[in-house]
């Protein structure tokens, strides 16, 4: 069936067009949404008293997507992602990342017009990336994809700490021999009254007995 944009309409037209669509699009999705009206003599009248304003708004549109090719065209976009040691992206970027960045300078794009086929760019490297503008216009940026990230710093995994453990590893044998000449000597000088007693009985017994055969002798 027959319908006239009230709107501009993702991939069908814009405010004031004429289209064919299926009747079932029209009533369950630009009628109730007031997206477009039906085909008829009071709609056609209605719209051509818009006219006028309508051709402003695109003009005015015309103009903007201009203006934007000028600020967009050959531009430079840097993204930094997470990478492996093959160059390899943790993911792929995507139009929602562009959108961010351009915003971050000021430039509105809308998501859906960023030529950006998903998870197409996961190598580092710079890429032309398009951007469709109203009324049929371009614009292409270089979209430039740098890597950072705990992947990156070899540095630190190299530092030098080897040299350290050995050194560690070659004391530890001193420091066991010494234990082990502390326990030899401990029982030369660890020697109770009571032991002591017992060995100067001892000696006094022994020197007694040698004394002995002498008296019988006498």
């Amino acid at each position: 069936m027959k319908v006239i944009l009230n709107e501009d309409v993702s991939n069908l037209g814009e405010e004031g067009d004429v289209r064919e669509v299926a009747r079932g699009y029209a009533r369950n999705y630009l009628f109730p949404k007031n997206m477009a009206l039906p085909y008829t003599k009071e709609n056609i009248a209605a719209i051509e008293n818009r006219r006028a304003a309508i051709e402003k708004r695109k003009e005015e549109k015309r103009q903007n997507a201009l203006s934007l090719k000028e600020k967009l065209d050959g531009k430079e976009v840097v993204i930094k992602m997470n990478v492996g040691a093959s160059g390899k992206l943790f993911g792929s970027v995507t139009s929602a990342m562009l959108v961010d960045e351009l915003q971050k300078e000021g430039i509105e794009v809308e998501k859906k017009k960023i030529d950006v086929a998903a998870h197409t760019i996961k190598m580092l490297g710079t890429y032309p990336i398009r951007i469709k503008l109203y009324g049929g216009n371009e614009a292409e940026i270089k979209l430039k994809v740098e890597g950072h990230g705990s992947s990156q710093r070899k540095p630190e995994a190299e530092q030098p700490s080897a040299p350290k453990n050995e050194s560690s590893a070659d004391e530890a044998p001193i420091v066991e021999d010494s234990s082990e000449q502390a326990e030899e000597q401990a029982p030369e000088t660890t020697k109770t009254p009571e032991q002591i007693a017992a060995e100067e009985a001892v000696e006094s017994e022994d020197s007694q007995d040698e004394e002995s055969p002498e008296s019988k002798d006498e």
